[in-house]
């Protein structure tokens, strides 16, 4: 692959990482139409998440360091533990585990068969039905103040399902809180502040592997490319935030509800007709 597509997969990693539409699925689809016609791989995609992940960090900024230093001096019992900032960076670390434990059992299908356009296909459309029912239904009352452990759990394991290629990242963890009753900018930015830990963690253990010369870990990109596509990841990503929470502050999910069927529904068509191969 060249620097022209490693250049336009980080645009299109930075346009679909926050929205719940499976930023994963994309970067596979459009692989497979690009001249080299090759699969980035879950390395790729992986360190590529990087730039996106650094872009939640700068916009998030004053909130991760508010966050993290009450943690810290909860640890030090000078904040009680139950106060809203140090119970986020708990929740934070307990809803990363359901993902970092799934990623390293199931890291060998998550790298090989599950990256199948079938699977992919029937996830965006299941996966889209249900974010649809949820924000059609759920009553969203709750604020980012009234998060449990409880619900804190269950969106992590949320998040998990996201080791499924399209599924969506945003999408689960955003679903599982409209279906807790949160609403959905706050469904939204815990979304992001949970990915943090993952995405990171995931993308510099590729990193790892890559200057550990791993076989087959690089990919069809090489590192000067993949930091490319990784820095536009960052910038498109940022921009992407700000409109993201924006969008769903005053309107549904419904045209990313109605995206994931219909690219779900051409994938089926596409690889009925032998177009493209799963």
């Amino acid at each position: 692959m060249n620097w022209f597509e490693a250049a336009f997969l980080g645009l299109i990693q930075g346009l679909t990482e926050f929205l719940p539409i499976s930023s994963s699925a994309h970067l596979f689809v459009v692989g497979k139409f690009l001249p080299s016609g090759e699969d980035p791989g879950a390395a790729f995609t992986a360190v590529s998440q990087l730039g996106t992940e650094a872009a939640v960090v700068v916009f998030f900024w004053r909130d991760i360091v508010r966050i993290i230093g009450a943690w810290y001096q909860s640890l030090r019992g000078k904040v009680p533990r139950n106060d809203p900032d140090a119970r986020m960076g708990w929740l934070v670390i307990i809803g990363s585990v359901p993902i970092a434990l799934l990623g390293v059992v199931f890291q060998h299908y998550i790298e090989t068969s599950l990256r199948n356009l079938w699977i992919v296909a029937t996830t965006l459309i299941v996966f889209g039905l249900i974010l649809a029912v949820a924000d059609a239904v759920a009553p969203q009352q709750r604020e980012l103040k009234d998060l449990t452990y409880k619900h804190g759990i269950l969106y992590g394991l949320a998040q998990a399902l996201a080791l499924i290629p399209g599924v969506s990242r945003s999408g689960g963890t955003i679903t599982a809180g409209l279906l807790m009753g949160y609403t959905r900018e706050a469904a939204a930015r815990y979304s992001f502040l949970l990915a943090i830990p993952a995405v990171f963690g995931s993308g510099f253990y590729e990193l790892y592997k890559i200057f550990g010369k791993h076989e087959g870990s690089q990919g069809p990109f090489g590192l000067g490319q993949t930091a490319l596509a990784t820095v536009i990841a960052f910038v498109v990503g940022y921009l992407i935030i700000g409109w993201f929470l924006k969008f769903i502050s005053t309107k549904s999910f419904r045209p990313f509800v109605w995206y994931r069927i219909a690219l779900g529904l051409a994938l089926y068509m596409l690889l009925g007709f032998g177009i493209i191969t799963a």
